[in-house]
């Protein structure tokens, strides 16, 4: 049967202040709403032409609602449900500046201190560029000057030639030891994974842990998000096949899942992204970050103080936040690919909806999906 079709979704009841209770699914393939935004679904991917997408909503109540269309696998006719997990990519380093912002409030980690102070004893660090003048904030808000490590062609060139490499953080910085930085420290802006990359360092040194030990134990397990998991390999329990395209430069193939396990080993992204979950977890954690669930919610004003970015129209970058004006007022949120994948999150404060879409396709990349999160949204608020 044809998922569009059908009316898949799941339901939970959780109050999202209190992961201690857990959720309660059910059908309501009946409910208006649901049915509209199955519709809206629907008609997205016959114009946008993508093999399959989930959609995730949690609305102000708490209540989540997790639908799909199309195909998780286009060559096998295997139709996309709400349970399955995409990649997120650079949405991943929401989770990591909630970390960061958990040991600002415990006092270990100040905003404003010279990365040095964390990591200036490691013998590359005075290599790195602008190393002396990086502040933990640079870093999270892209201001730092360290330019992307991912797109360096040394990098792409090494990654196809032995794709199931398994990179060190250090390894990865290694690809930018000596340049020259495109601007001084706080004086640009440049998006970045790399910048993520040391904060993860900077993360691990303060701590003595792990960083997905510590997403595991802060995050995931005390907000009950279930269906989000850390990518630590090729193989990822519960993900649909994405499509990068026959000129994908990561891998080279179109299809990035071969009997089961990922044409390139994903660690590198490591926290530059690093995750894969379902649309509904990920708008489950949209409402919790963005009102003060994941850390004290007095640092948000922090978090939301932004800085120009070149991420279209109306946009600037906080820290780990893409922060745009739109006709539903301010929303916070942020993007994120990978080979094969696309998403978009966001959260919009005057109504207190979490709307989240995962595409399973980057080529070409899906356009309007923001767009789209916003009409949901609207239509959810109704």
């Amino acid at each position: 049967m044809r998922l569009r079709l059908r009316v898949a979704l799941i339901v939970s009841m959780l109050s999202l202040g209190c992961a201690s209770h857990a959720p309660r699914t059910e059908s309501v393939r009946s409910d208006p709403l649901v049915v509209e935004l199955q519709r809206k679904l629907d008609s997205l991917r016959a114009t946008a032409a993508f093999p399959g997408a989930t959609f995730g909503i949690a609305l102000r109540d708490g209540r989540t609602i997790g639908l799909a269309t199309g195909f998780a696998d286009t060559a096998l006719r295997i139709a996309l449900r709400p349970s399955d997990r995409l990649m997120q990519g650079s949405v991943g380093k929401t989770y990591v500046a909630a970390v960061a912002m958990q040991l600002v409030q415990e006092g270990k980690l100040s905003l404003d201190a010279p990365i040095s102070r964390y990591l200036g004893t490691r013998s590359w660090f005075s290599r790195l560029p602008n190393a002396r003048t990086i502040t933990v904030r640079d870093l999270m808000r892209h201001t730092s000057g360290l330019v992307r490590y991912e797109f360096d062609e040394r990098f792409t060139k090494a990654l196809t030639e032995n794709p199931m490499r398994e990179w060190t953080p250090e390894q990865e910085i290694a690809f930018l030891l000596d340049q020259r930085p495109p601007f001084a420290a706080g004086e640009g802006w440049e998006y970045s994974d790399t910048n993520y990359i040391v904060l993860g360092l900077i993360l691990e040194q303060i701590t003595g842990e792990r960083y997905y030990d510590l997403l595991r134990t802060r995050l995931l397990t005390p907000l009950a998000l279930r269906n989000t998991i850390p990518v630590s390999g090729p193989r990822i329990p519960g993900l649909a096949q994405g499509y990068a395209g026959k000129k994908n430069a990561f891998g080279g193939s179109d299809a990035m899942l071969v009997n089961g396990s990922m044409i390139i080993n994903p660690a590198f992204e490591w926290t530059g992204g690093g995750i894969a979950s379902t649309s509904e977890d990920l708008a489950r954690w949209a409402k919790l970050l963005y009102e003060g669930k994941a850390f004290d919610a007095a640092l948000l004003p922090r978090v939301f103080d932004a800085v120009a970015a070149k991420l279209g129209p109306n946009t600037k970058y906080g820290l780990g936040v893409i922060v745009r004006e739109s006709p539903l007022g301010t929303t916070y949120g942020h993007s994120g690919f990978f080979p094969g994948y696309a998403t978009e999150m966001l959260y919009v404060p005057t109504s207190g909806i979490a709307v989240a879409i995962q595409v399973n396709t980057s080529d070409p990349y899906p356009r309007g999906l923001v767009r789209f999160l916003l009409e949901m949204a609207a239509t959810a608020n109704r």
